[in-house]
């Protein structure tokens, strides 16, 4: 696989979000970045495309403009171009982000939720790409990243402001080293971010147990076993990444809501989505990473595993 970063624009805020965020992500992989315009032909003229010019003329200058932004803002950053057109934009994208090593597209926001709409184009490729896939929002900055510099100073302009943390959702019962790899090699980039590891139980889970009711563990007892498991789930991977401080938290509700409470000044969310192949029809991502990409406000990467 030839190793770069693929992002999809559209002339959008939040693809042009998605093509900044993606820029930096290619920067700290130290890897070219790819950017990926699809565009369709209709006869009928499209309310986006000004009078007196062709679709092609203005697919192509869509990706000219998003390129030269990036180009201007993270030099020395090789970036390439592609125009595809193509019935199925969709599949296209798919295609794009099967190559790449991370694929980032954006996604418009709902209001005060600042989440992502359902049914979407980013949604579906999610729903389908064999490689991880990250949606950005439009309002994310390089800026966001990072903790605050203070006294009005962007932290990117100091080397060696610390990245705020990068967000694991993880589910003990099903761990995957997919998922783990992505989100610790994720924070092994970002110099001083921590990887706070995040897994919640729900209520219900005693319940479930066998026996009868006065032998099942009690509250705290339950408690204990689920830190348990997350430790176990993690040890292996803090020998593996030891330069990344790694942070643990379980709960008791749902995961989703947990998430969403531990994204609050993250700057990534990491979240699994299980890999079904062709046996499931429609743009099926699993509920908590659904929730996760309904109300999360920064990037959320999801990543395929089986």
């Amino acid at each position: 696989m030839d190793r770069h970063v693929v992002a999809a624009v559209d002339g959008s805020r939040q693809s042009l979000a998605a093509a900044q965020w993606a820029a930096g992500e290619a920067l700290r992989r130290g890897v070219p970045l790819r950017l990926v315009h699809a565009w369709t032909w209709d006869p009928r003229p499209a309310a986006t495309v000004p009078m007196g010019t062709s679709r092609r003329a203005w697919a192509e200058e869509t990706l000219r403009s998003a390129a030269g932004g990036v180009r201007a803002a993270h030099h020395g950053l090789d970036v390439t171009e592609l125009l595809v057109k193509t019935d199925a934009v969709v599949d296209a994208l798919v295609a794009a982000a099967a190559g790449a090593e991370v694929a980032v597209l954006g996604s418009r926001g709902l209001g005060p939720l600042a989440g992502f709409v359902l049914g979407s184009v980013s949604q579906r490729v999610v729903a389908r790409s064999p490689r991880p896939v990250v949606l950005v929002r439009a309002g994310v900055t390089r800026s966001g990243e990072h903790l605050p510099a203070g006294d009005g100073i962007a932290p990117e302009e100091i080397p060696g402001t610390p990245y705020r943390d990068v967000v694991l959702g993880l589910d003990t019962r099903r761990p995957c080293d997919e998922l783990l790899a992505f989100a610790f090699d994720c924070a092994r980039r970002r110099p001083g971010a921590r990887l706070h590891v995040v897994h919640a139980y729900g209520a219900a889970l005693r319940d479930l147990a066998d026996g009868p009711a006065d032998t099942l563990p009690a509250p705290a007892g339950v408690l204990a076993e689920q830190e348990r498991a997350l430790v176990a789930a993690v040890r292996p991977w803090c020998g593996k990444y030891p330069e990344v401080p790694v942070v643990e938290t379980v709960a008791e509700g749902r995961a989703a809501a947990e998430l969403v409470r531990a994204s609050a000044g993250a700057s990534l969310v990491v979240v699994g989505r299980r890999d079904h192949g062709t046996h499931r029809p429609g743009p099926h991502v699993g509920p908590v990473t659904h929730a996760v990409l309904h109300h999360v406000a920064c990037p959320v990467a999801v990543v395929p595993h089986e």
